[in-house]
């Protein structure tokens, strides 16, 4: 699969460019990294710290290397993925995103580019965390009302969103596993006093150090309590889930994936 990774300075787009670097399966074309940074031009392989040039220069132009590709693989901003979108379907590339934080509609604007292109918008691409979410599902359909639900998330400090994409789409799962919806459920925080609202879902973010991702989820029922958790002690998870994602999408049809799929769960 020939790649092009956005965004290769990053903490995800490093690890993905070393990781494809060093499997046969791919074949990196190009890293694309915003205007006006000192390393555009230069050798992706010294910029990424693979210890030599590989002969495929980071540009600040996708739409100049993009028919290169097969697929493309963007954990960078919301404002640059959007960007990535729109070209992804006039080139009709196949896209996997891990870029979090869109809104209503952006979310609807992948949603329209998996008419033309797959496409996978993925809030996390750790395998274990899509085996948590099955989990969390089987409990909130055995629990539905008996159990008080709080999510709890950690993450570095310089995570730009809160809560986290994960923790949303898992606030989302529990909603929709007890047939209702998130919005009318959903406790961001806590403060002052008075007891909990029944039936809620608690949010809780807490941003500190280098933490990579910690998400736990807490079923309180009477005399005890379920937590099921996912630990990530570094973003090696998140990098290999998404060069999966990337192989999984080879030769498929337009449409919106999931890691579900990747899994076939």
């Amino acid at each position: 699969m020939r790649l092009i990774v956005i965004a290769p300075r990053g903490k995800m787009g490093l690890l993905i460019t070393r990781l494809a670097h060093a499997d046969p399966r791919f074949e990196l074309v190009a890293g694309i990294g915003p205007k006006g940074r000192a390393y555009i031009g230069r050798d992706l392989g010294v910029v990424a710290g693979l210890g030599e040039g590989i002969g495929v220069s980071i540009s600040d132009d996708l739409a100049s290397v993009i028919d290169g590709c097969d697929a493309i693989i963007d954990f960078s901003i919301r404002e640059t993925s959007m960007q990535v979108l729109k070209l992804a379907v006039e080139h009709k590339k196949a896209l996997v995103c891990g870029t979090t934080g869109f809104n209503a509609e952006e979310r609807a604007a992948f949603a329209k580019a998996a008419e033309v292109i797959p496409v996978m918008l993925a809030a996390n691409t750790s395998k274990l965390v899509n085996c948590m979410n099955k989990l969390l599902e089987i409990c909130a359909k055995t629990l539905a009302d008996e159990a008080d639900i709080e999510i709890i998330e950690m993450h570095d400090r310089d995570k730009l969103d809160a809560p986290s994409g994960t923790s949303k789409e898992m606030g989302h799962l529990l909603a929709e596993a007890m047939g209702k919806e998130i919005g009318d459920l959903a406790v961001y925080g806590r403060e002052g006093s008075g007891v909990r609202k029944p039936g809620s879902i608690g949010y809780h973010s807490v941003r500190a150090g280098s933490t990579p991702s910690s998400h736990i989820v807490i079923f309180g029922c009477a005399g005890e309590r379920l937590e099921i958790a996912h630990h990530s002690y570094n973003w090696e998870c998140f990098a290999r889930g998404a060069l999966s994602c990337a192989l999984f999408l080879e030769g498929k049809k337009p449409g919106s994936y999931s890691v579900k799929d990747v899994l076939g769960m």
